[in-house]
């Protein structure tokens, strides 16, 4: 790629240079603002790394300035800075940058976060697929025996959580094996039922000072979200309470609606489920990521399936890039689970070819599966999706596993 990096302070230029063309990157230095904001239209950089503190134009003022530019609308903007105040951070988000990496440079780490922060790849993790409970043992090793979890990681923005089962304890370990000088994210719970929030209290970074964490969730009438995690942290059901909790912790209560975060939008829609349960759709570059767990499609011959709410549903997740959607029973095992609030595979398949959505994600499975019942649930899905003439891909993410989209 080719850097133009601004800077007043040489040590800080050299530096760059140094590991930007040590990872055969092209450099090109100025150590004035104003200099930059004159050459970088003619010089059309793929990334512009800017200090922030420099004279007669600060590098808040030159990301301004370059954002105004139509025709330099797809160059990214890093703002590295020795300024580690949230104040800063915000306001480099809302000049136009990119991301903010604080000063002193660490050489170990920053080319990763240079990397993070100007890919356009959208990263998919799984940290637990399995529904209701955890199951361990060798019958469970290929898929994983951990409840809820998915993250999803979007260069320079939080990162975002969907539900927090016992998979979030893998999540967290992966965190703190790399700690960040101050790690944030947005954790979105589809609803309170126990396997989607009982692992909350061991999610490591919320116990570390300067880190930020947003917790959404559905509002329950007279339980908030809050109030939901916050109870099941009780003296009489676990010996830590929040108020143990050091990151700057923040609770938002969500009904069906839009969020908009910067580049990055999450829509919300009620599913049929016991309870207030959200699905949500994740979009963001041109990209979705549509997770809907849990939720039951009955079958058409029940009096109890909604043509209409089916529909509803496939407008809501259509032409996703990828539908992560409940898929607890194959078809043989409904009849004896309807009403539980979960959903078969026959109908899993024909939401995903109604929606044309790009790939179908198997999720959400039922505790007395084993990796074999998964392996047949999804052979079976993948002949529902032949015999409807879909082109859907069609996969069953095992624990630990990744998609960059």
């Amino acid at each position: 790629m080719k850097f133009f990096v601004v800077d007043d302070d040489p040590d800080s230029l050299a530096l760059l240079t140094r590991l930007l063309t040590g990872a055969r990157h092209e450099v090109i230095v100025r150590s004035s603002s104003v200099d930059a904001l004159r050459d970088i239209p003619d010089i059309r950089p793929d990334c512009v790394i800017t200090d922030v503190m420099m004279p007669v134009m600060d590098g808040f003022e030159l990301t301004r300035e370059l954002r105004r530019r139509p025709e330099l609308a797809q160059m990214k903007i890093v703002v590295l800075s020795a300024k580690t105040y949230d104040f800063d951070r915000r306001r480099a988000k809302e000049m136009g940058a990119d991301g903010y990496i604080t000063k002193p440079i660490n050489r170990e780490t920053f080319l990763q976060s240079i990397s993070e922060l100007v890919t356009d790849q959208i990263a998919v993790n799984y940290w637990g697929v399995h529904g209701t409970l955890p199951v361990p043992g060798e019958a469970y090793n290929r898929y994983g025996g951990n409840t809820p979890c998915v993250s999803v990681e979007v260069g320079g923005e939080p990162l975002y959580v969907f539900d927090c089962g016992s998979g979030i304890k893998r999540l967290s370990d992966r965190i703190m094996k790399t700690p960040l000088e101050r790690f944030s994210c947005r954790i979105f719970i589809s609803h309170t039922h126990w396997d989607h929030i009982n692992t909350v209290p061991f999610f490591a970074p919320l116990y570390l000072r300067g880190n930020q964490i947003e917790i959404f969730g559905p509002y329950q009438g007279d339980l908030t979200i809050e109030r939901a995690i916050s109870a099941q942290m009780e003296s009489v059901y676990f010996p830590v309470t929040v108020r143990e909790f050091g990151a700057r912790l923040m609770f938002r209560d969500l009904r069906e609606e839009r969020l908009e975060f910067g580049p990055v939008r999450v829509d919300t829609m009620l599913l049929r489920h016991p309870g207030y349960c959200l699905g949500y759709k994740l979009s963001c570059r041109g990209r979705s990521v549509c997770y809907i767990t849990d939720n039951e499609l009955y079958l058409p011959t029940d009096a109890r399936h909604d043509a209409r709410y089916v529909e509803r549903l496939a407008d809501f997740v259509r032409g996703a890039d990828v539908l992560i959607t409940d898929t607890t029973y194959r078809d043989h095992e409904y009849p004896s689970k309807v009403d539980w609030g979960h959903s078969c595979v026959s109908q899993v398949a024909d939401l995903a070819a109604r929606a044309e959505v790009k790939r179908l994600h198997l999720f959400h499975h039922d505790p007395d599966q084993t990796d074999a019942d998964i392996d047949l649930k999804l052979e079976e899905t993948r002949k529902a999706l032949a015999q409807l003439g879909s082109k859907v891909q069609c996969e069953a993410p095992a624990e630990g596993s990744a998609l960059m989209l």
